[in-house]
């Protein structure tokens, strides 16, 4: 060979070595330039309707981890930006499955963050696993979500059986309840926390005098408050969402029936005493899943850069989940995109690493430590319980 043509197949033999490079390293060059690969994080809750401030929590809580990841140099090295696909569910199940309809038939959708009610996660679950993409729930806690077998769901917060036995035994620990009161709102959250709670209740010794469901967007419960003030329990629980609750702790306490109601996470929203008036909602209880924000690990950063993102507003029950459940999924596309390419991310085998980077995670994230057990739930069990004093919700102390 002469010695031009020994040149000729060195410079080849380089360049070809450089794409193989370029190629497993994530990145994209044209023409020396490296091309910005786009991909998509769903993010889908209620961001009108009855339940909006803690379905906009989340809106809220996802967007900040967005803006935040493509600020990370890591990311930017390996030439990825990523787009929040905000989708309304309107908290309702057909339109949840709409919603992730929606969000799947968009490939550059390779993670969705939600939904905020059971009721609505459940069906649309389905979906996400039929179009292989990964789902991770900041607020879902109904045990039927992850108990599907479906291996691309995921959740960061902890289940019902956790929270309603935590609240069984709050009750008769804490505020020495003997009887009372169960109501629910006949979705799959409000009934399973419901449930657990009264099965926890009763195996301490307590009683339930009587088990009642009313219908999402009930209002008027006078005939109910009368039922249950005749059997004078201690206390009212409620499994449902905050709206529901608010209005049942207004009338039972205009009705002469002054006993605490308590509830789950669902209720843990300023929009809770403002609808109950803050009078009536004194002394009432939610329990809520982790700990509050100023224990959580990197508490006080996120409420920095909250503020600092959205002033004036306030921070809810479900948005460092959201934060933390988007940054899951960022460090799981950080992963693939160093394996397989950034230019993988979106195809078929793209979106299955995902899934499986996800389920190995092992995250500092602001709520604590996040990680999944094989069920896809999480392994961080903590629950606090709140009470309303002075017109705002406090973390219970005795």
């Amino acid at each position: 060979m002469a010695r031009s043509k020994r040149f000729v197949a060195l410079v080849a033999a380089l360049a070809a070595l450089a794409l193989v490079v370029a190629g497993c390293g994530g990145t994209t060059e044209t023409g020396g330039e490296k091309e910005t690969v786009t991909v998509k994080i769903g993010v889908t809750s209620p961001f009108t309707g009855d339940v909006a401030a803690l379905g906009l929590g989340i809106k809220n809580g996802a967007t900040l981890a967005i803006d935040e990841a493509n600020a990370d140099p890591e990311l930017q090295e390996l030439g990825i930006k990523i787009e929040g696909f905000f989708v309304d569910d309107a908290a309702d199940p057909k339109t949840a499955v709409n919603a992730a309809t929606q969000l799947t038939s968009d490939p550059k959708v390779v993670g969705v963050v939600g939904h905020l009610n059971s009721g609505c996660s459940i069906p649309a679950s389905t979906k996400y696993n039929e179009a292989g993409v990964v789902q991770v729930s900041p607020a879902s806690t109904n045990p039927k979500l992850t108990q599907q077998g479906l291996k691309n769901v995921f959740r960061v917060c902890t289940i019902d059986t956790v929270q309603g036995s935590f609240a069984g035994d709050f009750a008769v620990d804490k505020l020495g309840a003997k009887t009372v009161a169960v109501i629910s709102d006949s979705t799959p959250y409000g009934d399973g926390l419901a449930d657990e709670f009264a099965k926890q209740f009763e195996s301490r010794g307590g009683k339930v005098v009587s088990r009642d469901k009313i219908q999402l967007k009930d209002q008027d419960f006078k005939a109910l408050v009368t039922k249950i003030q005749g059997l004078k329990p201690d206390m009212i629980y409620f499994g449902g969402m905050y709206t529901e609750g608010g209005l049942i702790s207004k009338q039972s306490k205009e009705a002469g029936l002054r006993v605490p109601l308590m509830g789950g996470d669902g209720l843990y929203t300023q929009q809770f005493i403002d609808i109950a008036g803050a009078a009536n909602a004194e002394g009432d209880i939610a329990t809520s899943v982790g700990l509050p924000l100023d224990q959580q690990p990197k508490g006080q950063e996120f409420k920095a850069a909250f503020e600092k993102k959205f002033p004036g507003t306030n921070i809810e029950a479900y948005d460092t989940y959201a934060y933390d459940a988007t940054m899951v999924i960022v460090e799981a596309i950080k992963k693939v995109a160093k394996e397989m390419g950034a230019d993988k991310l979106t195809t078929p085998a793209g979106k299955q690493a995902i899934i499986d980077a996800v389920a190995q995670t092992d995250y500092d994230g602001v709520t604590g430590k996040v990680a999944f057990d094989e069920f896809g739930d999480t392994t961080n069990k903590a629950i606090t319980a709140y009470i309303v004093k002075g017109s705002a919700f406090v973390p219970y102390e005795q």
